[in-house]
């Protein structure tokens, strides 16, 4: 199964599979949503399952919550838990300073708080997910269903006041309704395509009416874990400035790919 996995997967799974190194017995884990994420849950599973580790998990979005409880995970609420010892998720975007553009799962709003109620907050990805400036990712913004096309509109304006290269605004869809997310808000993508100063952006963009959050992460993230489809892999710590590299054994996880299969 591993042989056929495509480079970007295989990429995928060696971040996942290096960031649950860092779980350890007895802690209070904060689970993310997306397609690396739910490599990181299955090879979470196996730790546990191999090493005998005692977990906590507060999944980010419900299709999380029962791809974790369906490999025998422990899930309860964040209200249970209170705070956390350790987040793992995704990220559509990252750059050197790990601010990051989240939300292509649409679920970046139980993802960003889940991610602040944690000690630390590990992102895996894929190299090709590290950009010199965000913003070629269409950034996500919740808003509320009552009144979405004057909360567009009112983002549109904003926009012009501030340091973007692009200015289109997209209600995300499902099929032929808008899509919507576990709390039943409405998506809108804004393509931006360049970014020059994500943290005002992101401060302006929650002041509007109507805007629940954005999927901008901006001093949250502790640690990048990169993974690359040769299976290399690289640690990066934003707090110490350490950068470590290594690489995954891939036959090492053959359990995982069995249940895939």
């Amino acid at each position: 199964m591993a042989a056929e996995l495509s480079p970007i997967d295989q990429a995928k799974f060696v971040a996942a599979r290096r960031s649950v190194d860092f779980v350890e017995n007895g802690m209070k884990l904060g689970l993310g949503t997306g397609s690396t994420a739910a490599w990181m849950v299955r090879c979470l599973a196996e730790r546990v399952r191999d090493k005998g580790l005692s977990v906590t998990c507060v999944a980010t979005s419900s299709r999380t919550a029962d791809l974790a409880r369906s490999l025998g995970l422990t899930v309860v609420t964040l209200d249970e838990t209170k705070w956390l010892d350790l987040t793992i998720d995704g990220a559509d975007e990252f750059d050197a300073n790990l601010n990051l553009i989240k939300g292509g799962g649409a679920a970046l709003l139980q993802e960003k708080i889940v991610a602040t109620a944690s000690d630390r907050m590990i992102v895996i990805a894929d190299a090709a997910k590290e950009v010199a400036q965000l913003g070629a990712f269409p950034l996500p913004v919740e808003v509320i269903p009552f009144g979405w096309q004057t909360t567009k509109a009112l983002i549109e304006e904003t926009l012009y006041s501030l340091d973007v290269m692009s200015r289109d605004v997209a209600l995300r869809m499902a099929k032929d309704a808008p899509l919507r997310t576990d709390e039943g808000h409405f998506i809108l993508d804004l393509s931006l395509t360049r970014i020059g100063n994500p943290r005002q952006l992101a401060l302006v963009l929650n002041q509007i009416p109507g805007v629940v959050e954005n999927g901008l992460f901006i001093d949250i993230c502790d640690v990048v874990v990169i993974g690359h489809g040769d299976g290399r892999v690289t640690v990066r710590d934003i707090n110490s400035g350490k950068v470590e590299n290594g690489s995954v054994d891939m036959s090492e996880s053959r359990n995982i790919f069995a249940d895939l299969d």
